[in-house]
């Protein structure tokens, strides 16, 4: 059994993957000197505007995290029956998407928190993004560990692909909660349909921020759906080598 599952170890990296992996180190590289170097100090914020390059990223690329859950679970629940292999993709698909998603909205907590304590003299303050975005964080980790109860797969599966699309109710929430009740927090940095609240260096700095987050996500979400993969067949296999030797028990007591 070990050793298909060391033969099985190659499917965690390909080619693509590896150049992927670089490409993500390389560009989070240069995102740090544009981050560091490049881009000018706020003239309120000062030098804290920096995180700026973390904390927005982080949290656009965990609302496209829990998108890839939603629509992967909504997927997974309308399979059809005889489609198996088919509903297994989409709930690998949906758990390794919403892992790294609490990965990154942890990271958005965690530098919002440094950045308010510059900006508003507190790490916290129960102000209505912080306080949605905690429950997010909170409901995605429920979602994680009820993925890890015991139980039949496709019956844990089925429940977690129920939870998931209930955790998304707060995506939407998260976002507008600074457009529709007063709060601390300032308007988005970048959105649809508004003015960018930033421009220069700072800006396109944002952007291609985005854009680097976006592709350390995607290598992130590959192989972590791979080693899900991997934990699969070791349980099959596990699962097989019980059978077997219950059957070989069985035929010696006979």
């Amino acid at each position: 059994m070990t050793s298909a599952i060391h033969g099985n170890a190659k499917m965690t990296a390909t080619a693509t993957t590896r150049v992927l992996g670089v490409l993500a180190i390389a560009a989070t590289a240069l995102m740090t000197v544009l981050g560091l170097l490049v881009s000018p100090a706020d003239v309120i914020q000062g030098e804290a505007v920096r995180m700026l390059y973390i904390h927005v990223p982080s949290i656009w690329i965990a609302y496209g995290a829990f998108v890839l859950t939603s629509v992967s679970s909504v997927l997974f629940l309308r399979r059809r029956k005889r489609r198996e292999d088919q509903g297994r993709h989409y709930d690998r698909l949906a758990g390794s998407a919403a892992e790294v998603g609490v990965v990154f909205t942890g990271i958005t907590l965690v530098t919002g928190m440094l950045w308010g304590k510059v900006t508003w003299g507190t790490y916290w303050q129960w102000d209505a993004r912080l306080t949605t975005t905690v429950l997010l964080f909170v409901t995605y980790l429920g979602y994680l560990a009820l993925r890890r109860l015991p139980a039949e797969p496709i019956i844990r599966s089925r429940r977690a692909a129920v939870m998931a699309l209930i955790s998304f109710i707060n995506v939407p929430i998260v976002h507008y909660s600074v457009d529709w009740w007063r709060t601390l927090h300032q308007k988005a940095s970048l959105s649809v349909g508004r003015r960018p609240e930033i421009t220069g260096e700072m800006y396109w700095t944002l952007l291609y921020s985005a854009l680097t987050v976006t592709i350390v996500a995607a290598w992130l979400i590959i192989h972590r759906y791979r080693v899900i993969r991997l934990e699969e067949l070791r349980d099959e296999e596990a699962l097989a080598a019980l059978i077997s030797s219950r059957l070989k028990k069985d035929d010696g007591s006979n």
